[in-house]
């Protein structure tokens, strides 16, 4: 079975609350990007065990500590169908970028030993199933523009199409731990903001608030002047991805060519940061 775990975006991310037990309810707004996506392969194998093989990007985390092997070992634990496979996963989605490439592998891989082995699950009940391994692999079975609350696991979809618009992603050399970016932000006392605004990409009116973005900005001036250079190039929407290290902005229109002019712009060291430049 070949498999193409996608990435997404957010556009705006609110924190609401701090819980008791440690995580904070969110808002946000789940776009799926299909065009940038891992290439996940899924085979029954003789064997009683799930053999790995990685490839792309290099992810820096043991084999055992992947969300696809950890998808794996929860769901032979709870269904006894769930036998041996051999599994390549060829990593194209950066990895800590705030494009949940990881959740998104783990939701496909679900679904994939759903498949195999004739397990019978519900897409409701495999999104109950990776909740468990992180809040946004659930929106990855369902892949349609989501408003999300609680920790993420929490969607609604919405009547939300960025289609025809041009996306560019820029991934700098920038590590930024989900622990750091939380440690930065104060939850914010009003919560539904999202939810409230009026979710027109044709008049601007996107929610445009990352509640991440002032701490980490702090952290890494350059992730700032990023997101300031694709509005100045012409961007009718620019913001972080989720807890980063992801910029993106949307174009409508470039007439007079200046996103390109940006990109041509970047240096040889910050050319590399261009993970993609496509039509949604």
């Amino acid at each position: 079975m070949l498999l193409y775990p996608n990435c997404k975006i957010n556009l705006g991310l609110r924190i609401t609350s701090k819980r008791p037990d440690g995580y904070h309810e969110i808002e946000t707004i789940f776009y799926p990007v299909f065009r940038l996506s891992d290439v996940l392969e899924v085979h029954h194998s003789l064997g009683s065990d799930i053999e790995l093989e990685q490839g792309g990007m290099k992810v820096d985390c043991r084999a055992e500590d992947n969300l696809v092997v950890k998808c794996y070992r929860r769901m032979k634990e709870r269904y006894p169908k769930v036998g041996g496979v051999q599994v390549r996963l060829e990593k194209r989605i950066p990895f800590g970028a705030g494009l949940g490439g990881g959740s998104s592998d783990a939701a496909y891989m679900a679904y994939a030993l759903n498949e195999l082995f004739s397990l019978g699950l519900t897409r409701e009940e495999l999104a109950a199933e990776v909740r468990e391994l992180g809040a946004d692999c659930p929106f990855f079975l369902y892949n349609t523009p989501c408003y999300a609350t609680g920790i993420g696991e929490i969607l609604r979809p919405i009547d939300l199409s960025l289609r025809g618009m041009r996306l560019i992603m820029l991934k700098p050399d920038v590590y930024v731990s989900t622990r750091e970016a939380y440690a930065g932000i104060t939850p914010y006392e009003e919560p539904h903001l999202l939810d409230k605004c009026q979710l027109s990409i044709v008049n601007c009116q996107l929610p445009e608030v990352n509640d991440f973005e002032k701490s980490v900005f702090e952290k890494h001036p350059l992730l700032a002047r990023l997101k300031e250079g694709l509005l100045a190039a012409g961007a009718v929407y620019a913001a972080m991805s989720g807890s980063g290290s992801t910029i993106f902005g949307l174009f409508q229109n470039d007439a007079e060519g200046r996103a390109d002019a940006y990109l041509r712009g970047l240096d040889e060291e910050t050319a590399s940061m261009i993970i993609f430049d496509d039509t949604l």
